[in-house]
Protein backbone atom coordinates (compact mmCIF):
# COMPACT_ATOMS: atom_id res chain seq x y z
CA UNK A 1 0.00 0.00 0.00
CA UNK A 2 1.21 3.44 -0.96
CA UNK A 3 1.54 6.26 1.24
CA UNK A 4 -1.22 9.25 1.08
CA UNK A 5 1.27 11.58 1.28
CA UNK A 6 5.17 12.06 0.09
CA UNK A 7 6.38 14.83 2.46
CA UNK A 8 5.02 15.80 5.70
CA UNK A 9 5.67 17.47 8.88
CA UNK A 10 5.53 16.51 11.92
CA UNK A 11 5.18 18.39 15.13
CA UNK A 12 6.06 16.23 18.04
CA UNK A 13 5.03 18.11 21.57
CA UNK A 14 7.58 18.23 24.52
CA UNK A 15 5.27 16.79 26.46
CA UNK A 16 4.67 13.98 24.70
CA UNK A 17 8.00 13.02 24.44
CA UNK A 18 8.02 13.26 28.35
CA UNK A 19 5.57 9.92 27.85
CA UNK A 20 4.23 9.00 31.31
CA UNK A 21 6.92 11.05 33.59
CA UNK A 22 5.47 14.69 32.99
CA UNK A 23 9.16 16.07 33.02
CA UNK A 24 12.16 15.42 30.86
CA UNK A 25 12.48 13.02 28.31
CA UNK A 26 11.25 9.21 28.18
CA UNK A 27 13.35 7.50 26.27
CA UNK A 28 10.88 4.40 25.19
CA UNK A 29 9.17 7.02 23.48
CA UNK A 30 12.00 8.41 21.76
CA UNK A 31 12.93 4.63 20.67
CA UNK A 32 9.29 4.04 20.25
CA UNK A 33 9.11 7.51 17.53
CA UNK A 34 12.27 6.88 15.17
CA UNK A 35 10.67 3.21 14.74
CA UNK A 36 7.94 4.42 13.60
CA UNK A 37 9.76 7.22 11.69
CA UNK A 38 11.80 4.69 9.91
CA UNK A 39 8.93 2.70 9.02
CA UNK A 40 7.87 6.13 7.16
CA UNK A 41 11.58 6.77 5.69
CA UNK A 42 11.35 3.19 4.32
CA UNK A 43 7.76 4.19 2.54
CA UNK A 44 10.48 6.94 0.86
CA UNK A 45 7.78 9.33 2.77
CA UNK A 46 10.04 12.55 3.04
CA UNK A 47 9.94 13.66 7.00
CA UNK A 48 10.78 17.10 7.90
CA UNK A 49 10.22 17.22 12.36
CA UNK A 50 9.84 20.48 14.77
CA UNK A 51 9.51 19.88 18.44
CA UNK A 52 7.86 21.41 21.04
CA UNK A 53 10.34 22.59 24.59
CA UNK A 54 7.23 22.35 27.02
CA UNK A 55 8.50 19.06 28.71
CA UNK A 56 11.44 21.44 30.27
CA UNK A 57 10.51 25.27 29.81
CA UNK A 58 7.92 27.36 28.85
CA UNK A 59 7.97 30.64 27.74
CA UNK A 60 5.32 31.80 30.08
CA UNK A 61 6.65 29.53 33.04
CA UNK A 62 8.88 32.55 33.48
CA UNK A 63 6.52 34.43 35.60
CA UNK A 64 8.72 37.42 36.93
CA UNK A 65 10.50 37.00 33.67
CA UNK A 66 11.09 39.43 30.75
CA UNK A 67 8.80 37.04 27.62
CA UNK A 68 11.97 37.57 25.33
CA UNK A 69 14.15 35.81 27.50
CA UNK A 70 12.01 33.10 28.60
CA UNK A 71 11.17 32.68 25.09
CA UNK A 72 14.80 32.26 24.46
CA UNK A 73 15.48 29.34 27.08
CA UNK A 74 11.91 27.77 25.44
CA UNK A 75 13.53 27.97 22.05
CA UNK A 76 16.75 26.10 23.97
CA UNK A 77 14.70 23.31 25.50
CA UNK A 78 13.64 22.34 21.68
CA UNK A 79 17.30 21.87 20.57
CA UNK A 80 17.58 19.30 23.80
CA UNK A 81 14.41 17.15 22.57
CA UNK A 82 15.85 17.57 19.18
CA UNK A 83 19.20 16.32 19.61
CA UNK A 84 17.45 13.72 21.49
CA UNK A 85 15.27 12.80 18.79
CA UNK A 86 18.29 13.05 16.14
CA UNK A 87 19.97 10.91 18.70
CA UNK A 88 17.17 8.39 18.95
CA UNK A 89 16.95 7.92 14.55
CA UNK A 90 20.34 7.76 14.40
CA UNK A 91 20.52 4.52 16.91
CA UNK A 92 17.88 3.39 14.26
CA UNK A 93 19.79 3.67 11.44
CA UNK A 94 18.05 7.08 9.84
CA UNK A 95 20.01 9.53 8.70
CA UNK A 96 18.78 13.09 10.36
CA UNK A 97 19.82 16.60 10.89
CA UNK A 98 19.15 19.16 13.09
CA UNK A 99 18.59 22.87 11.83
CA UNK A 100 18.39 25.88 14.61
CA UNK A 101 16.82 28.81 13.98
CA UNK A 102 19.04 30.20 16.34
CA UNK A 103 23.09 29.30 14.98
CA UNK A 104 24.97 27.20 17.41
CA UNK A 105 27.20 25.82 13.98
CA UNK A 106 29.71 23.39 16.87
CA UNK A 107 26.18 21.36 17.40
CA UNK A 108 23.72 21.71 14.32
CA UNK A 109 23.37 23.23 11.29
CA UNK A 110 22.00 26.97 10.80
CA UNK A 111 18.25 26.97 8.95
CA UNK A 112 18.55 26.95 5.37
CA UNK A 113 15.27 26.53 3.59
CA UNK A 114 17.49 25.17 0.39
CA UNK A 115 19.58 23.08 2.04
CA UNK A 116 16.82 21.37 4.30
CA UNK A 117 14.96 20.83 0.68
CA UNK A 118 17.87 19.10 -0.13
CA UNK A 119 18.32 16.68 2.81
CA UNK A 120 14.52 15.71 2.39
CA UNK A 121 14.97 15.00 -0.95
CA UNK A 122 17.92 12.26 -0.13
CA UNK A 123 15.49 10.53 2.07
CA UNK A 124 17.23 12.30 5.08
CA UNK A 125 15.08 13.43 8.17
CA UNK A 126 15.67 17.30 9.46
CA UNK A 127 14.77 18.56 12.71
CA UNK A 128 14.19 21.82 13.16
CA UNK A 129 15.03 23.42 16.51
CA UNK A 130 14.49 26.91 18.29
CA UNK A 131 11.19 27.71 16.44
CA UNK A 132 11.34 30.53 14.50
CA UNK A 133 14.73 31.85 16.22
CA UNK A 134 11.84 34.92 17.29
CA UNK A 135 10.01 35.11 20.48
CA UNK A 136 6.40 35.33 20.91
CA UNK A 137 5.61 32.64 18.22
CA UNK A 138 4.92 29.16 19.49
CA UNK A 139 6.56 26.03 17.83
CA UNK A 140 2.64 25.48 16.37
CA UNK A 141 3.41 28.84 14.53
CA UNK A 142 7.06 27.38 13.82
CA UNK A 143 5.59 24.09 12.26
CA UNK A 144 2.95 26.06 9.95
CA UNK A 145 5.60 28.21 8.29
CA UNK A 146 8.31 25.03 7.92
CA UNK A 147 5.14 23.19 6.06
CA UNK A 148 4.58 26.08 4.33
CA UNK A 149 8.00 26.92 3.29
CA UNK A 150 9.29 23.11 2.26
CA UNK A 151 6.22 22.50 0.64
CA UNK A 152 4.71 19.98 2.85
CA UNK A 153 1.36 17.99 2.55
CA UNK A 154 0.26 17.86 5.63
CA UNK A 155 1.04 18.60 9.41
CA UNK A 156 0.83 15.82 12.09
CA UNK A 157 0.35 16.94 14.99
CA UNK A 158 1.50 14.35 17.53
CA UNK A 159 0.11 15.61 21.20
CA UNK A 160 -0.93 14.26 24.59
CA UNK A 161 -4.29 13.98 23.45
CA UNK A 162 -6.20 11.85 20.59
CA UNK A 163 -7.82 14.14 18.75
CA UNK A 164 -9.86 18.33 18.78
CA UNK A 165 -12.75 18.14 21.29
CA UNK A 166 -15.32 20.92 21.69
CA UNK A 167 -14.01 21.18 25.17
CA UNK A 168 -11.71 19.56 27.56
CA UNK A 169 -12.03 16.24 27.64
CA UNK A 170 -10.03 16.08 30.99
CA UNK A 171 -12.32 17.67 32.40
CA UNK A 172 -15.81 17.42 30.51
CA UNK A 173 -16.49 13.70 30.36
CA UNK A 174 -19.36 14.00 27.49
CA UNK A 175 -17.01 15.90 25.32
CA UNK A 176 -17.72 15.59 21.82
CA UNK A 177 -14.74 14.87 19.34
CA UNK A 178 -14.30 15.68 16.34
CA UNK A 179 -13.55 13.57 12.98
CA UNK A 180 -12.92 16.50 10.43
CA UNK A 181 -13.54 20.19 11.33
CA UNK A 182 -12.50 23.74 9.39
CA UNK A 183 -9.78 26.09 9.78
CA UNK A 184 -12.31 28.81 10.54
CA UNK A 185 -14.22 26.69 12.73
CA UNK A 186 -11.40 26.16 15.13
CA UNK A 187 -10.71 29.58 15.42
CA UNK A 188 -14.30 30.44 15.63
CA UNK A 189 -14.68 28.43 18.54
CA UNK A 190 -11.05 28.86 20.49
CA UNK A 191 -10.07 25.14 20.23
CA UNK A 192 -7.01 25.20 21.73
CA UNK A 193 -5.57 22.66 19.24
CA UNK A 194 -3.12 25.65 17.83
CA UNK A 195 -2.21 28.78 18.76
CA UNK A 196 -4.22 31.52 16.30
CA UNK A 197 -1.46 32.36 14.21
CA UNK A 198 -0.28 28.72 13.41
CA UNK A 199 -3.82 28.37 12.36
CA UNK A 200 -4.32 31.43 10.34
CA UNK A 201 -0.88 30.21 8.97
CA UNK A 202 -2.05 27.00 7.65
CA UNK A 203 -5.59 28.23 6.52
CA UNK A 204 -3.78 30.55 4.11
CA UNK A 205 -1.23 28.58 2.80
CA UNK A 206 -3.83 25.38 2.35
CA UNK A 207 -1.93 22.73 4.88
CA UNK A 208 -4.02 20.22 6.09
CA UNK A 209 -3.38 19.36 9.89
CA UNK A 210 -4.21 15.88 11.08
CA UNK A 211 -4.04 15.80 15.29
CA UNK A 212 -3.79 12.76 17.09
CA UNK A 213 -2.38 11.36 20.47
CA UNK A 214 1.36 9.76 20.61
CA UNK A 215 -0.01 7.38 23.12
CA UNK A 216 0.39 5.03 20.37
CA UNK A 217 3.78 6.12 18.26
CA UNK A 218 2.31 3.76 15.05
CA UNK A 219 -0.37 6.68 14.69
CA UNK A 220 2.34 8.12 13.24
CA UNK A 221 2.49 6.06 10.41
CA UNK A 222 -1.08 5.28 10.28
CA UNK A 223 -1.56 8.66 9.85
CA UNK A 224 0.81 9.03 6.73
CA UNK A 225 -0.64 5.72 5.07
CA UNK A 226 -3.98 7.81 5.03
CA UNK A 227 -6.09 6.05 7.47
CA UNK A 228 -8.80 7.91 9.65
CA UNK A 229 -7.40 8.75 12.78
CA UNK A 230 -7.98 11.77 15.19
CA UNK A 231 -9.53 14.84 14.19
CA UNK A 232 -8.35 16.12 10.49
CA UNK A 233 -8.35 20.38 10.42
CA UNK A 234 -8.97 21.22 6.68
Amino acid sequence: MAPKYKRVLIKISGEALAGNKGFGLDEEMLTAVAKVTKKCVDKDVQVAMVVGGGNFWRGRSGKNMDRTRADHMGMLATVINALAVQSALENEGVVSRVQTAIEMRQIAEPYIRGRAESHLSKGKVVIFGCGTGNPFFSTDTTAALRAAEIGADIILLAKKVDGIYDSDPNINPSAKKYDQITYIDVLNQGLGVMDSTAISLCMDNNIPIQVFGLDDPENIYKAVMGENIGTLVY
